[in-house]
């Protein structure tokens, strides 16, 4: 049923992967040549990020609306927290890759898009868990009729 506790965390799952579009995961005080050229590193700065970002939030958006089939809900909550898994590995890499020689000369500051990734690996994982208890209710349902 689309009323139950998992819509509410696949929901937030689901923005927390869109509000990485409007917060960066560091900032620097200093503009750099490369990817700090905004003094922001955000998903805007490889396409990785952005397909990474997007398949996330819509997976939960559209997972939200196959309550009537929990196997497949299931395996997309799987999904979502592997999005953002990769999410976070992706956006490490590449700014441990693009960073290593500037982090002498800038202060760069954690931005709250540094944890959107593990909200929405969180909200993915209580989705998953609240799921996994609905079908094991109505499979216990089942055996007894």
């Amino acid at each position: 049923m689309i009323q139950r506790i998992q819509t509410v965390f696949l929901l937030l799952a689901a923005i927390a992967f869109f509000l990485l579009f409007q917060f960066p995961f560091a900032i620097s005080d200093i503009a750099n040549p490369g990817f700090l050229a905004d003094k922001d590193f955000d998903i805007f700065d490889n396409i990785i990020l952005i397909i990474l970002t997007v398949l996330g939030g819509v997976i939960a958006l559209i997972s939200i609306f196959l309550y009537k089939n929990r196997p497949l809900q299931i395996k997309l909550s799987y999904f979502i927290i592997i999005i953002g898994i990769l999410l976070i590995l992706v956006a490490v890499v590449l700014f441990y890759n693009e960073a290593a020689n500037i982090f002498d000369k800038v202060g760069i500051k954690d931005g709250l898009g540094l944890f959107m990734p593990f909200l929405a690996f969180i909200f993915g994982f209580l989705a998953a868990k609240f799921i996994r208890k609905d079908e094991k209710l109505i499979r216990s349902a089942d055996r007894l009729r």
